[in-house]
């Protein structure tokens, strides 16, 4: 897996990014706004930078570079809202190159003395549209029926009227102008069709761009002004959407990079990413500049301030090919209606998904090992949650060594990379067996094997590795929530150096079945309530110990826990006395990391199995159905963005690359769109989706009851966006 650039697509992104700060400053773009919204200076600056030959073949005097590289230089345009057609005329000089016949225009093209640009619609058809660029183009490519044509665009057909964003658009009467057949026949449309796709892709990485710029001012603007008295980032009702909005420009750039990728390795969903990207990017882009200028208040209305200009940007660059919807609508086509896609020759993309060949290999194990261990009344039984417990698995997958793949080798664990265990978990998911045991179990025999004594690791870690324990977590309390550190359940040391337990836990799921639970106490009532805290190893049948049932409409029960006089050794203590908040933060950011993609993409795939049975009025099935089809694609797109979000928390831990709260990213991010997306497949399939009948009804039905909790367990999206809010925009605490 890599999302790193390589050095040499480092330093060109640099080269443009330094470029564009100083020749596409606001100052320079609003000055390029009084003269249609084109910088004639910043173009010929560009072209001198070999931006315009960048995705024109080295046979035709290009570049020759990937689609990659170009959304590099997208990316900052959108971040400095450059003034000019630079993704039409990034299309536009690909084509004339690959279709010849056009030297001198295209060598002016290169060059920055000659603008060309694209229609987006075919001129038989519309031959009177906009097209962006049309006031300075000198020249348009476009489809003509059945042939792709080079229309001759002179000065008095640019007419300059009053736009939203005073972008260099124009309506020209295409059909009317004069016109140079390029090629015809299938294979012109299918490059021009490509071409369309490219535009896509740079689309989508320019607004996430400009989404990020519009993002880190809100942000920094919220970090510096005060109301009431507080800087106004600390107000939750304004760093929240941030904290979304970040994730949600992050999977912007991400859906592109994955579309990228897919064209590169030939998958068949390429061409529905394409849509979706373009899609996914003008939404976010939306709703970002709406915050921004919201974060800003009053001044943000006015023109004097520069967020004005990111909002009508947002709109303006993608509305020139029509309704965004429209892509989303083709995703849908293209994903469950077998519509094609002509898509371009990407070249080298350096980002890669793949987990790799360890990861396949465990992949195909555990595949293996439910099909010749698992029969299908066991999997009959089979539940997201600790109701699915099934103790002579879980002890089969012990001796199989399929149980603590994360664990070192050196304690009785299989000792896999990260990549592997994501992976290892998905191919469990696929089987079925996602009841949260053996990673709970796991999580807490990390925790004794990084923080536990001898005597603990001898008495309890062993027992555990060895699939004769399990093990729960004690964290929250009935007054405390999300809120851990003000845990207030007490653990007081006696003369002989052991200590005793009292107090009560709070959804303590997994305590009817579990041996062990590991529990957060207060030893030091006195201290600062993040340094008052002990971490320990509880036995639950010690004499003292109650568990009560607690059941919830997810068909999943939890329990709330008693201790009275419960007596442990000190050698069940886990790190030092009063230190527990560094333990327990090692144990919440192993619980953070993964995200909720997995479930996602059942549901997904139940949905899809639902729609194919339902009938509908007139004949047919739902699946078949425009609104079915755009709505499943929606989800399509959300698991995806899930996924990468994960992928890329996952990747920056292997390489060290920082903590900009990209765990929280993963948990917070994928349970929003888990619960918001089953909430509309539940009413897409309805009513049949009210069943819990067997099969994809009843668990389209689980889906949508299991997602509420998501959003809490584990921390609540409320806390996680304060820490991304924090962490990846530095917003000032919004937490005492």
């Amino acid at each position: 897996m890599n999302f790193d650039l390589t050095d040499e697509q480092v330093m060109m992104r640099d080269t443009f990014a330094r470029f564009l700060d100083e020749n596409s400053s606001m100052a320079r773009v609003r000055k390029a706004q009084e003269s249609g919204g084109f910088d004639h200076a910043l173009w010929t600056g560009l072209a001198e930078l070999g931006a315009f030959a960048m995705r024109v073949p080295e046979e035709a005097d290009g570049m020759g570079l990937g689609l990659f590289d170009a959304g590099l230089l997208m990316e900052e345009a959108g971040r400095t809202l450059a003034s000019g057609p630079l993704a039409e005329a990034l299309v536009a000089t690909r084509l004339l190159g690959l279709l010849g016949g056009q030297e001198d225009l295209l060598a002016a093209a290169l060059g920055g003395e000659a603008v060309v640009t694209i229609a987006m619609q075919d001129i038989a058809a519309f031959p009177r549209q906009w097209v962006a660029g049309g006031l300075v183009a000198g020249a348009v490519i476009a489809r003509r029926d059945n042939a792709v044509v080079l229309v001759t665009v002179p000065a008095e057909a640019r007419i300059a009227e009053p736009t939203l964003a005073t972008t260099a658009i124009a309506e020209l009467d295409l059909g009317a102008l004069p016109a140079t057949v390029l090629a015809s026949g299938e294979d012109a449309l299918a490059l021009f069709a490509a071409g369309r796709e490219e535009w896509k892709v740079l689309m989508a990485l320019a607004l996430s761009g400009l989404s990020r710029a519009a993002l880190t001012m809100a942000a920094d603007y919220a970090g510096e002004r005060k109301a009431f008295g507080v800087f106004i980032g600390t107000f939750q009702a304004l760093s929240h959407p941030m904290a979304d909005l970040i994730c949600e420009i992050d999977s912007a750039k991400f859906l592109a990079w994955q579309a990228m990728r897919s064209i590169a390795d030939g998958e068949t969903a390429a061409g529905a990413q394409v849509s979706l990207s373009a899609w996914y990017a003008a939404g976010a882009a939306g709703r970002t500049v709406r915050h921004a200028v919201q974060t800003f208040g009053g001044i943000g209305l006015t023109t004097e301030h520069d967020v004005h200009l990111y909002n009508l940007r947002a709109k303006a660059w993608p509305l020139v090919a029509g309704d965004p919807e429209d892509w989303l609508a083709e995703a849908g086509r293209r994903l469950y209606a077998g519509e094609q896609a002509s898509l371009p020759d990407v070249g080298d993309v350096p980002v890669e998904f793949d987990l790799g060949d360890d990861a396949r290999a465990i992949q195909q194990e555990i595949h293996a090992f439910f099909a010749r261990n698992v029969t299908d009344e066991q999997r009959e039984k089979f539940h997201f949650s600790w109701e699915g417990h099934n103790p002579v698995i879980h002890k089969q997958l012990v001796e199989a060594n399929l149980a603590y793949l994360q664990l070192p080798q050196d304690v009785g664990g299989r000792g896999l990379g990260p990549y592997a265990v994501t992976a290892a978990r998905s191919a469990f998911e696929e089987e079925g067996w996602s009841n949260p045991v053996a990673n709970v179990a796991q999580m807490v025999a990390l925790i004794m094997y990084r923080f536990g004594s001898e005597d603990l690791k001898r008495h309890v870690l062993s027992k555990v590795m060895a699939g004769e324990a399990i093990c729960s977590l004690g964290y929250s309390e009935p007054g405390c929530g999300s809120d851990v550190f003000a845990a207030q359940c007490k653990a007081t040391q006696l003369e002989d150096g052991s200590w005793r337990i009292d107090g009560t836990k709070m959804w303590t799921s997994g305590a009817n079945l579990t041996d062990y639970v590991l529990m957060l106490c207060r030893t030091d009532p006195d201290a600062p309530k993040h340094k008052g805290l002990t971490m320990f190893i509880v036995p639950l049948k010690a004499e003292g110990v109650t568990v009560q049932g607690v059941h919830t409409f997810m068909d999943e029960r939890t329990n709330i826990t008693f201790y009275d006089n419960v007596r442990i050794p000190d050698t069940w203590r886990l790190g030092e006395v009063n230190a527990g908040g560094r333990t327990m933060a090692a144990s919440l950011e192993l619980e953070h990391g993964g995200g909720f993609a997995k479930v996602q993409r059942a549901m997904l795939e139940n949905a899809v199995e639902l729609c194919e049975e339902i009938p509908v009025a007139g004949g047919g099935r739902l699946i078949e159905t425009a609104k079915a089809q755009a709505r499943l694609a929606r989800t399509y797109a959300n698991v995806l963005a899930s996924e990468l979000i994960a992928y890329r928390a996952n990747w920056t831990q292997v390489h060290g690359k920082g903590n900009g709260a990209y765990g929280p990213m993963a948990k917070m991010f994928s349970s929003e769109l888990f619960i918001t997306d089953s909430r509309d497949l539940l009413d897409l399939t309805a009513p049949y989706s009210l069943s819990k009948r067997k099969g994809a009804a009843n668990a389209l039905n689980l889906a949508y009851r299991h997602a509420h909790g998501t959003t809490i367990y584990g921390g609540t999206s409320q806390v996680h966006r304060s820490m991304i809010a924090e962490k990846g925009l530095g917003l000032p605490r919004s937490r005492n």
